[in-house]
C-alpha cells in the first residue's frame, strides 16, 4: 500500500479542521506496520483511508491487495452463531456453500477456536469473540490486515496472548499488516516497524524500525524479557512523549 501527500479535512467548506496533514508512507508486502501516538493525531483515519471507508481530501491512497478489517469491538451478529458469522462473510466473499464449513472450521482453527462453529457470540469470552472477528477478516483470504487497536478493551493475560497470536499468524501466513495501538510495548512486539505520529493536523514524526527475531518459532515470552526488547520499548516511549508534546 502506498500514500503520498495525504489530507483529510472535516466540517464546512468555511471553517474546516484538518485532521491529517501531508501523510506519505509504504508497506512492503509481509511487513507489520505499527501506528502510535496520542490520541485525535489520526492513526484511525489513516487507517480507514486505507481500507477505503472514507477518501482524502488531498493525495493519493493505492492499496493493490485484498484488505481484511478487525475493528477494537468485534460487531459479531449476536443472532448468529461462531459458524453463522464466518458463513456470512465467506458468502460475501463468494466462497460455495458446499465450501463453507471446511472453510470455517479451518479459519477457526487458525486462530484457535476449534469446534466452536456451532457455540453461540454470546457465549464466549472477551478475548475469543475477537478471534471470531479475526477469522471473519482472514474469511476473504486478504493480504493485507487492517486492525484499529482490536486489544484495547480486553484484560492484560487475555490481550498478551491475543499478540502472541497474531504476531506468529502474520509470521505463518505472510499477511501485510497495518496495526493501530496506544501503547510502545504492543507496538514494539507486533511491528516490524512503527510510524509515530502526532496531532494538530496528524502527521507522521518519527519512523522506528524494530530489529526483533520475527520467525513463526519466536518464543515471545522470552522476547519481552529481552533488554533488547526493553530498550526499543523505551526509546519508542520517549518518541511518542516527544510526538504528544508537538
Amino acid at each position: 500500500m502506498e500514500l503520498v501527500d495525504v489530507g483529510v479535512r472535516y466540517g464546512s467548506v468555511k471553517a474546516p479542521v484538518v485532521a491529517v496533514s501531508g501523510v506519505s508512507l509504504s508497506v512492503e508486502p509481509g511487513e507489520f506496520v505499527v501506528l502510535v501516538g496520542p490520541s485525535g493525531c489520526g492513526k484511525t483515519t489513516l487507517l480507514r483511508l486505507v481500507a477505503g471507508f472514507e477518501e482524502p481530501a488531498t493525495g493519493t491512497v493505492a492499496v493493490r491487495r485484498k484488505v481484511g478489517v478487525v475493528f477494537q469491538q468485534p460487531r459479531l451478529f449476536p443472532w448468529r452463531t461462531v459458524g453463522g458469522n464466518l458463513a456470512f462473510a465467506l458468502a460475501r466473499h463468494g466462497v460455495a456453500r458446499a465450501a463453507r464449513a471446511a472453510r470455517i472450521e479451518e479459519l477457526l482453527t487458525l486462530v484457535g477456536l476449534p469446534g466452536m462453529a456451532d457455540r453461540r457470540t454470546w457465549e464466549l469470552s472477551g478475548g475469543q469473540r475477537q478471534r471470531v472477528a479475526i477469522a471473519r477478516a482472514l474469511a476473504a483470504e486478504p493480504q493485507v490486515l487492517l486492525m484499529d487497536e482490536p486489544f484495547a478493551a480486553l484484560d492484560a493475560l487475555t490481550r498478551e496472548r491475543l499478540q502472541e497470536e497474531v504476531r506468529t499468524l502474520a509470521a505463518t501466513t505472510g499477511t501485510t499488516v497495518l496495526f493501530v495501538t496506544h501503547s510502545a510495548e504492543e507496538a514494539v512486539l507486533l511491528g516490524s516497524r512503527v510510524l509515530v505520529m502526532a496531532a494538530g493536523p496528524g502527521r507522521v514524526v518519527a519512523e522506528v524500525p524494530v530489529p526483533l527475531p520475527r520467525d513463526p518459532a519466536t518464543d515471545v515470552a522470552s522476547l519481552r524479557g529481552d533488554p533488547a526488547f526493553a530498550a526499543l520499548r523505551a526509546d519508542l516511549a520517549a518518541v511518542t512523549r516527544e510526538s504528544a508534546a508537538a
